[in-house]
């Protein structure tokens, strides 16, 4: 395979070089035809003429011979310090009075894993296992909900569309009547709330977008997600939270009561055992509170409903094969009429 500043393939190459050494073409116009300089022609036909065909490859940059190399002794130091001491290169340089590149490059070279990947103790390579994804066999088994807090965006757009000074303008001049400022010439935009419900099984979403993460504006969204869940088929029997105080107030375990489901909370100060509703809440960031300039952010809003259809019924899920989440819903009202 030619490199990637060729001029000309082996097969252009080998042309080149029968041109002049069978049909006595002269090198510059050779060279002319193939766009190459005269010393390139030359260079192909003399390889033609020695070794044949077979010589129109790359052939390695490599010296045949190099003495400033690292000796076969020293290779051996470093390799003996790697898996008996479980040594780093600049470990390893300072004891042989070597530089720490180039023990990087001996280990490299000589094929030894890195220590993340041996066992300290023996010193041997770990084998780690693949990872296992948890996942409940059934639609509604677990529910995970979590909230997301975003920054309202100021009227004509913020820092993100115009940068810090003209953002801050923005913000400035943004008048919200339901949020008087508390301090004279500062802004006071709020935030928005997104509570989110995401099934276990299915990956299937239910957002809203509230004013605040109080107990009465979670247990409404609980309500509300329950009966969403339902109308899809899915009969929801556990759902899992975070320690927030709004899933400690009365009115959260009151609408637990109402939906018949049992509430489980995750660990403190441990975000990845509600790592599904974490996930979903990076592609939410990604795929549409900050993928592309909005305006305002009633126009940020406005967009939510579109794009979570399109999560939920079209967006090709890594953990589903490539199919949607809408995909797992096996007992879909009227799919079967």
């Amino acid at each position: 395979m030619s490199h990637a500043n060729a001029t000309l393939t082996p097969r252009g190459r080998l042309y080149l070089a029968r041109c002049v050494v069978e049909d006595g073409w002269p090198l510059r116009r050779a060279a002319e035809r193939f766009q190459v300089s005269p010393t390139t022609a030359k260079r192909w036909a003399d390889r033609y003429r020695e070794h044949g065909p077979s010589a129109m490859g790359d052939r390695s940059s490599r010296p045949h011979h190099s003495p400033r190399r690292t000796s076969r002794r020293l290779e051996a130091k470093v390799k003996h310090l790697r898996t008996t001491k479980q040594l780093g290169p600049v470990q390893i340089a300072g004891r042989l009075d070597m530089n720490s590149s180039t023990v990087g490059r001996v280990i490299a070279r000589l094929g030894l894993p890195k220590l993340v990947g041996i066992d300290r103790a023996t010193g041997l390579p770990v084998r780690r296992d693949p990872v296992v994804r948890y996942e409940h066999p059934y639609p509604g088994d677990l529910v995970h909900v979590d909230i997301k807090k975003l920054g309202n965006i100021p009227d004509g757009g913020g820092w993100r569309i115009h940068g810090r000074s003209q953002g801050g303008v923005n913000s400035q001049a943004h008048r919200d009547p339901d949020r008087p400022r508390k301090v004279h010439g500062r802004p006071n935009l709020g935030y928005a709330y997104i509570h989110t419900a995401i099934d276990d099984h299915t990956r299937l979403a239910y957002c809203e977008i509230h004013s605040d993460e109080q107990g009465a504006t979670a247990a409404g969204f609980w309500r509300r997600a329950v009966a969403w869940f339902n109308a899809m088929g899915i009969h929801i029997r556990r759902v899992l939270t975070d320690n927030g105080a709004c899933y400690r107030s009365r009115m959260w375990a009151e609408a637990i009561d109402e939906t018949g489901c049992r509430h489980s909370r995750t660990r403190p100060y441990r975000p990845q055992t509600n790592g599904k509703a974490e996930r979903f809440n990076r592609t939410l960031l990604t795929e549409w509170a900050y993928a592309k300039p909005y305006s305002s952010e009633t126009a940020r809003r406005r967009a939510l409903p579109a794009w979570l259809h399109i999560y939920n019924h079209h967006r090709a899920h890594s953990s589903l094969a490539g199919n949607p989440p809408i995909s797992r819903v096996t007992n879909l009202p009227g799919q079967y009429s």
